[in-house]
């Protein structure tokens, strides 16, 4: 898809679709067909075009829990990305269910999303990127995961592609503290008020305030924090 991706980390979610606000993407979920959240139930979204039922946006949910870094030192290297996209066989709705793990890359420049740590006991048989630095992951014949290559780079607001310039060095190093301090364990040390996980939390809000570079980018990740520091900041 020749879509910028969009890393939504207040909604902790990966976009890669053509809607600019609420309105369009609406009027996209109402033109398409394929997995899409409903009440009560929030599964990640692949919608694909009725014409000749090809994928037109993904919307993936990161999730909660960061794996061990001894397990995301097993996530392979290859095979490597091939540009490709996917095309339905019929025209029909389905649920395509969320991943569970977070795999963190050193200095967090890949995240690697699985459906569970099993996947990691046999090779993957293709990574398919469908937009630029996304990737969905395969293996015996199923999507296991998907990854997102430098993603600081595409941190920004729901409805607003990144800003196209490189990310700041600041920016970098908050993503990965922001990461910490939203996924287990240190969100549940934050929940049961430990002291030092409420100082990371505010020394990161902080930060993010201070910050004069990369003001958007800045900012997508303070539209969280802030809440946390509302709801966890007194310890």
């Amino acid at each position: 898809m020749p879509l910028t991706p969009r890393f939504d980390f207040a909604g902790q979610r990966v976009r890669v679709a053509p809607y600019g606000d609420v309105r369009e993407q609406e009027q996209f979920q109402l033109d398409t067909f394929g997995s899409q959240d409903w009440l009560w139930d929030a599964p990640d979204e692949a919608k694909f075009d009725p014409a000749d039922r090809q994928l037109v946006g993904v919307q993936f949910q990161l999730p909660h829990e960061s794996a061990d870094p001894e397990e995301c030192a097993r996530v392979p290297d290859l095979p490597l990305v091939r540009p490709g996209g996917l095309r339905a066989d019929e025209a029909r709705d389905f649920r395509l269910e969320v991943t569970e793990d977070l795999c963190r890359g050193p200095g967090d420049t890949v995240l690697t999303c699985l459906r569970d740590l099993d996947v990691l006991d046999e090779p993957l048989e293709a990574r398919i990127g469908i937009a630029p630095d996304v990737a969905l992951l395969v293996q015996h014949g199923t999507v296991v995961g998907w990854s997102i290559t430098d993603p600081a780079r595409y941190l920004t607001s729901p409805y607003r592609d990144p800003d196209p310039g490189p990310p700041a060095p600041a920016t970098r190093r908050l993503l990965s503290e922001c990461l910490d301090l939203v996924t287990q364990p240190v969100v549940d040390d934050l929940v049961d008020g430990e002291p030092a996980a409420v100082a990371r939390l505010r020394g990161a809000d902080e930060a993010l305030l201070a910050q004069q570079e990369d003001r958007n980018r800045a900012d997508a990740l303070l539209a969280l924090i802030a809440t946390y520091v509302e709801d966890y900041g007194n310890g």
